[in-house]
């Protein structure tokens, strides 16, 4: 073990630790206790280290806080010195605020990037006081909105604020979600929950606010949606799985969502490819097709293509999309968006929508697929029973020059130019195909709107 940090006590509950980590020491949790002892009031952190970047990669150092009672906070964002306060009443955003409980607490160092080939040393200090703090103000109370009935509702599942490593707060966020007139938005920070405290007071007539946390594992990341307790993201061999993390989530009556599964991965962004084999997909309902701007860095058409053959081995799988935003964007930008049809206008219907396959994916156009086969009649994310079967198509809100594709079983089968506006009816054969689904294009290729499937049943 390299790193053997040295805890020196001094003037009271002063705590130095300190060491020196290698490319041995990279995707690591190194644990750093200490005492509060009865009658503390506050709690300071300082994490430092250097060097900040070498030769153009950043090293990423994070901490994680764990009190008698189990977590406490957690602070995923860049820089080389993390200050952290945390009081009865307040907190520094990632962290709990409230009594600090007597006893052994554990600073985590999470090791998201140790660059190679350059030492990396750090300092760690930590301190209690014990003099007076201001009362915590109390909770605020849930506000009384209509909760509208079934419909569609077009939202985000994947955002962050300054609880991680966002540039904007709260309240900045929804007002977006808001100027951009959707119906839902997730606060989803990296491996925290503090953007949940009040969460139940944030929503209003207007707007659901949902939660959930980005679980940010070092070998990829996954979205917990619909929770609100700390999910242990940390893998540990022969202790703590991919396939049991999933599970907790389901018992917590989550979803759990595979996130952008083949981004660029390490260096440049440490553990955002998906490489947990056994969950390829493993148990996971959804997968994050379209994450931020459809040609932007995390290589949505080869996870397109991936979920495609995941629905081709016979697995009925939810694509959603994610802006995954980190800060105020410019109107003229369009990420993906899921609209959902869903029974109400409340988290767990949202959800139970999703994971139903209820939705289509859109930076803006319409786009309803139906299908019909003998007396049945479904939606996307429905089965249809064998035999000849009749696709609807209907859609609106179309750029000029767009196309319309019906893809089935991953190829395409049919090519149209898609009017703003307009209807288009397919005849399918019996076996012609596992599932279908409709996209629409712009003239360059750029995803516009996706939808789930409509599958058939296989032959019995």
């Amino acid at each position: 073990m390299l790193v053997t940090p040295d805890c020196k006590i001094e003037r009271g509950m002063l705590n130095i630790f300190d060491g020196v980590l290698t490319e041995r020491d990279w995707k690591r949790h190194l644990s750093h206790t200490f005492e509060v002892p009865d009658g503390a009031t506050r709690l300071f952190i300082r994490l430092r280290f250097d060097p900040p970047v070498v030769d153009g990669i950043a090293n990423m150092l994070c901490l994680s806080l764990f009190d008698p009672n189990g977590f406490r906070g957690a602070g995923h964002r860049g820089g080389a010195q993390h200050d952290v306060v945390i009081d009865g009443a307040d907190a520094t955003p990632g962290y709990l605020p409230g009594p600090l409980p007597a006893g052994v607490w554990d600073a985590v160092i999470d090791t998201h990037m140790v660059v190679p080939g350059t030492p990396c040393r750090y300092t760690l200090e930590i301190q209690t006081t014990d003099e007076p703090v201001a009362e915590p103000l109390p909770s605020p109370a849930p506000p009384s909105v209509k909760t509208p009935g079934r419909g569609w509702y077009r939202g985000d599942l994947h955002a962050h604020t300054i609880h991680s490593d966002g540039e904007w707060d709260i309240l900045a966020l929804l007002e977006a979600a808001r100027a951009r007139r959707l119906d839902f938005v997730t606060l989803t920070d990296h491996n925290t929950i503090s953007q949940l405290r009040h969460i139940d007071a944030l929503t209003t007539n207007d707007l659901l606010v949902m939660g959930g946390m980005e679980l940010t594992t070092f070998w990829g990341h996954a979205l917990s949606l619909g929770t609100r307790r700390w999910i242990d993201w940390r893998i540990r061999p022969s202790e703590r799985s991919m396939p049991q993390i999933a599970a907790d989530i389901e018992k917590e009556g989550g979803l759990f969502v595979i996130a952008h599964p083949l981004a660029p991965g390490d260096p440049y962004c440490t553990g955002c490819d998906w490489r947990y084999v056994e969950m390829m997909p493993g148990t996971a309902r959804a997968v994050e097709v379209w994450n931020g701007l459809w040609h932007g860095d995390s290589n949505n058409e080869a996870a397109l293509a991936l979920w495609y053959e995941w629905l081709n081995w016979g697995l009925h799988l939810t694509a959603t999309a994610g802006t995954d935003a980190h800060g105020q964007a410019p109107p003229e930008v369009r990420p993906g968006f899921n609209v959902v049809y869903a029974a109400h206008r409340n988290e767990s219907a949202i959800l139970r929508a999703i994971a139903h396959g209820r939705l289509y994916l859109s930076s803006g156009p319409v786009l309803e697929l139906t299908g019909m086969s003998g007396e049945t009649h479904t939606m996307i994310g429905g089965t249809l029973p064998r035999g000849a079967a009749t696709i609807h198509a209907r859609w609106c809100d179309v750029p000029a020059n767009a196309r319309l594709r019906l893809i089935a079983n991953g190829a395409q089968l049919s090519e149209d130019i898609a009017t703003p506006e307009g209807e288009r009816t397919w005849n399918l054969e019996e076996g012609a195909a596992q599932w279908c689904v409709a996209e629409i294009r712009a003239a360059d290729g750029e995803m516009l709107a996706v939808t789930n499937p409509i599958y058939f049943a296989p032959e019995e």
